[in-house]
């Protein structure tokens, strides 16, 4: 079970106590961060140094016979709705993940990747290191992301796949729009090397898209997937990528779409989204009532709601966070983000419900400004032309940053609770 190493001692602590950690691999640059939590709980801790040196605990042993349905490795949660959960992956669910992906991406042994994510979630771990290692292919370690030294990286050549999250991607845009001209070029012509760029983990912005697309001559390949499926959906390695899309189904995987009495969505109607297959994750640790209620006749309930059209899949949201029901409407927060991304003063936006008698819910926006940000009254008569009237946000809160977690998304919890704050309120 990888912890995060960027998280906070409270996080560490609830997954330990989740867990039920004994014992902990450190190296000698993060032991400090376990030591306090460890002594408290009685958590033996080993030096990872001294395990790669052969100084483990206890005599060599040898490879033991590794069943399919044997559990390998525990995963937490992103936690964007609740506290995260440890979602248990077995041998056969890792190696059908790996399968899938080798497939659908042509991932081969002349391969050779950086991953800048990290290796406490499925993105960073499956999707770049597994699947690497399992083609034969080199994965290179960088000490974590910064724009300017991953952009060196892809300037002096070799790499073939890049993969990221949609805020490094934001990251290695502004780099690369600050650079001088020569500078820029040199940028551009490094990513057109690459025979594959992905993006994933969080929605991907439209203006995003189009903007990468042009400094780099990539349509960037959007996916989606979560720590207890792996990846399930993915836009073609050959074909068109459509913005705002994720694709359709990955090798190996079902996908259906239901309604809320568990009939299946035609085509062009919203509905949730369920999984099956052999990627899926055995069960939460620890929590076998959750894991019950997760399942429907075999199917997995992502808790996501999305839409095909001509075949690709549209993800509209989380069910218990993004989908806004204000005066009888149901509201994609993620399209209403994509519309209110295009305005000039927008840099970067979350869109919430908060309560309200008359209309259920109000749409909210809170914003990151480009310059002088938009008051209320401005905002809203600039998104009636681009919104139906009910979208139209009727509250609004201008913040430095929005508030993300480890891989890049954003927490709609932490969201709602500027709003509460009113910090530089409008």
């Amino acid at each position: 079970m990888p912890l995060a190493l960027a998280h906070p001692p409270a996080e560490h602590a609830h997954v330990l106590d989740d867990a039920g950690v004994t014992y902990a691999l450190v190296d000698a640059l993060n032991a400090s961060r376990l030591a306090t939590p460890a002594a408290q709980r009685g958590i033996r801790l080993h030096s990872l140094e001294g395990a790669a040196a052969g100084g483990g605990p206890g005599p060599r042993r040898p490879w033991p016979d590794l069943e399919a349905g044997g559990r390998a490795l525990v995963l937490y949660t992103s936690g964007t709705t609740g506290k995260p959960k440890g979602a248990v992956h077995t041998h056969g669910s890792l190696a059908a993940q790996v399968a899938s992906l080798s497939q659908a991406w042509g991932w081969s042994a002349a391969d050779v990747i950086p991953n800048v994510l990290p290796l406490h979630h499925t993105h960073g771990l499956v999707n770049v290191t597994l699947c690497a290692i399992a083609n034969g292919a080199c994965v290179e370690m960088p000490a974590g992301f910064d724009a300017e030294a991953c952009w060196r990286r892809l300037e002096e050549g070799g790499l073939t796949v890049f993969m990221g999250v949609p805020t490094v991607y934001a990251k290695l845009a502004a780099a690369w729009a600050v650079a001088d001209h020569a500078t820029r070029v040199r940028r551009s012509g490094a990513c057109r090397r690459l025979r594959l760029m992905v993006s994933g983990s969080a929605a991907l912005p439209v203006p995003l898209f189009s903007r990468w697309e042009e400094l780099s001559g990539h349509r960037l390949l959007e996916r989606y997937g979560m720590t207890e499926i792996g990846m399930a959906l993915s836009n073609p390695l050959r074909g068109d990528r459509v913005p705002g899309t994720v694709g359709s189904e990955l090798p190996g995987v079902r996908v259906q779409l239901v309604d809320e009495e568990g009939e299946e969505c035609p085509d062009g109607l919203p509905g949730g989204l369920r999984v099956s297959g052999p990627t899926l994750f055995r069960e939460y640790h620890g929590r076998p009532e959750e894991t019950a209620k997760s399942f429907a006749d075999g199917w997995f309930l992502t808790g996501d709601v999305a839409v095909r059209e001509r075949g690709s899949f549209r993800i509209l949201g989380r069910a218990s966070m993004d989908i806004l029901k204000s005066g009888g409407y149901k509201l994609s927060a993620l399209e209403i983000e994509d519309a209110l991304r295009l305005h000039p003063a927008i840099r970067d936006v979350a869109v919430v419900g908060l309560p309200d008698e008359e209309w259920g819910e109000r749409v909210a926006a809170a914003i990151v400004a480009e310059g002088e940000p938009p008051t209320l009254e401005a905002l809203r008569a600039w998104a009636r032309d681009r919104l139906a009237p009910y979208k139209v946000p009727s509250r609004l809160v201008v913040v430095d940053d929005l508030p993300r977690n480890a891989m890049g998304k954003v927490t709609k919890p932490a969201v709602k609770a500027l709003f509460e704050l009113g910090a530089h309120r409008r």
